[in-house]
């Protein structure tokens, strides 16, 4: 059964950990958790140099990763 509602959108995606955690996932957390996974990103207009400024704090990863896997992306 494909769970998948949607593309997996960062909107989704934050909708959904909303919905079901309770707090509203950071657009960089997002893409620090796809990068964990080897999923695709491009750099942010406003990213300053090759380290993340705010990565995911390591309480908020499973949830996002739950998401990322309810939209079948991991």
């Amino acid at each position: 059964m494909n769970r998948r509602r949607g593309k997996g959108t960062y909107g989704e995606i934050q909708k959904h950990v909303k919905g079901r955690h309770g707090f509203t996932a950071e657009t960089c957390w997002i893409a620090h958790v796809r990068e964990l996974n080897g999923l695709a990103t491009r750099r942010a207009w406003n990213r300053r140099g090759e380290k993340r400024e705010k990565p995911c704090p390591p309480g908020k990863r499973a949830a996002i990763e739950e998401a990322l896997r309810h939209f079948g992306l991991i």
